[in-house]
């Protein structure tokens, strides 16, 4: 009897031990967006070293990460371009921001330093469309005195893949270019009429690396990381402005996340004389009624603690940590609408 009580507690702690393992080394998965990856990877390092629990997310584009989370193969999808609030609804989902950032032109071009060469909106749009195809014409030398322009042609470098940070760029693109707007449009994938592609931000900052006279477009953090020759950009202010985090910042300064149906701001050439003009939102997606449960409750879980912990890791990669007040109306999202299949709550 005496045996029998001793493997009884044995087998009792060894099922507690499970237990505790399984609790305190989740592994949850997410994919999606190539705009927040740096800050999304840097914050799940820091987050297993605090907790010991898994963040696995893959960079595939925010085509990809809104495919794969609606056909519910990944704990959750990140997207740069914010779904509207009939597509959420028809999927069960909701969506939060998570942090805000900047796109960026980028060159390689002999002998211009980093944030020398200055461009606007209609300049971009005209490259983009592939009417200004030599980077000495004139378009690009009346805004640029002083700065030797070589006289080669201009190689456009593009996204491939259904992608967030190509939809903040044609956004833009399209507010500013009535032209870009008729032809070539806004989305996550465009028809593009010249150019180049590019699987990810990864991908066209390489190629815009080892193309002589190439142009592409990326988040800043990859700017940062690979050492490229950025351009200022001339806002709705009449600035030319360079990019940082305190110019993303300045973009959502006016942004009214409380009224904007399912948070879905979008920051593309707002006023201001510091804004930067290409900034964005990036942003999660939750199955309201998730397949995994417990699993949404780790999703949110890293999320809270990056909010709560992660400013200075976000701030250090250039990107912007949410106001305080955007976090509180998330955390009360999350409260009123993540529910297992029982209606209960799972923050």
């Amino acid at each position: 009897m005496q045996f029998n009580r001793i493997v009884k507690s044995l087998v009792i702690a060894a099922g507690a031990a499970l237990a505790f393992s399984s609790v305190h080394a989740a592994e949850v998965t997410g994919a999606g967006a190539t705009f927040p990856y740096p800050i999304y990877a840097k914050w799940a390092d820091a987050y297993k070293k605090a907790t010991g629990n898994t963040i696995n997310y893959q960079s595939i584009g925010s085509g990809g990460g809104i495919k794969q989370i609606k056909a519910k193969t990944v704990d959750f999808g990140a997207t740069d371009m914010p779904l509207k609030p009939e597509e959420l609804a028809a999927d069960g989902m909701m969506q939060f921001p998570a942090v805000i950032g900047g796109v960026v032109p980028v060159v390689n071009l002999e002998g211009v330093a980093p944030g020398q060469l200055k461009m606007t909106g209609e300049v971009l749009a005209k490259i983009y469309m592939g009417t200004v195809t030599k980077w000495n014409a004139a378009e690009i030398a009346a805004i640029n005195p002083g700065v030797k322009l070589p006289a080669e042609d201009i190689t456009v470098v593009h996204r491939s893949d259904g992608s967030g940070t190509t939809f903040i760029w044609t956004d833009y693109l399209s507010k500013v270019s009535a032209e870009f707007k008729s032809t070539v449009s806004s989305g996550t994938a465009v028809k593009w009429p010249v150019g180049l592609g590019g699987k990810g931000n990864e991908g066209v900052a390489a190629n815009v690396q080892r193309i002589k006279g190439a142009i592409g477009y990326v988040e800043y953090a990859y700017v940062k990381r690979n050492k490229m020759i950025h351009t200022q950009v001339k806002n709705l202010d009449g600035q030319f402005v360079q990019p940082d985090d305190a110019n993303f910042k300045a973009a959502a300064s006016g942004a009214d996340w409380a009224k904007t149906p399912g948070m879905g701001v979008i920051l593309t050439n707002q006023a201001g004389k510091t804004t930067w003009p290409i900034s964005g939102a990036t942003f999660i997606l939750l199955h309201k009624v998730p397949a995994n449960p417990a699993n949404t409750q780790e999703v949110v879980k890293f999320f809270d603690w990056a909010f709560m912990n992660g400013e200075t890791m976000a701030t250090e990669l250039e990107y912007v940590p949410l106001p305080k007040d955007v976090v509180k109306l998330i955390q009360a999202s999350w409260k009123a609408n993540l529910k297992d299949a029982a209606g209960k709550a799972l923050y």
